[in-house]
């Protein structure tokens, strides 16, 4: 897809998020909190990233994670922007910016994927 198809397929604040590797304002996201079930799955191109099951509350304001649901289905890149040294979650469909991950997670995985939830579609399947 062109840059204008993006745009106009996910709007601009995803837009931003998504193609330019904007962060969304944490609190704003209605994922923040884990749902009951489901599953997630990425705005650009529907390919299923996680669980309702593997997310918990972080209290850092984005949607969080222990896992993905494919690990397959993320790409995971170094990111030494802003000063820090990171590693930026990606979607293997489209490319998308997804948000980062840390291995500070409170479960048996240790991992933390702090995703921006406006990337994110849920589905109760």
């Amino acid at each position: 897809m062109t840059e204008k198809e993006w745009l106009e397929k996910v709007g601009a604040e995803a837009f931003q998020v998504m193609r330019q590797k904007g962060t969304e304002r944490p609190f704003t996201s209605e994922f923040c909190g884990p749902l009951d079930s489901g599953v997630y799955r990425c705005k650009g191109c529907d390919v299923m990233l996680f669980e309702t099951n593997s997310q918990f509350d972080a209290g850092c304001g984005w949607p969080s994670f222990d896992r993905a649901d494919q690990k397959s289905n993320i790409k995971e890149v170094l990111d030494k922007s802003h000063g820090m040294t990171r590693v930026e979650v990606r979607c293997v469909g489209c490319d998308s910016h997804l948000g980062h991950v840390f291995n500070d997670g409170p479960t048996e995985t240790g991992m933390r994927y702090c995703i921006n939830g406006i990337c994110l579609v849920h589905s109760a399947e």
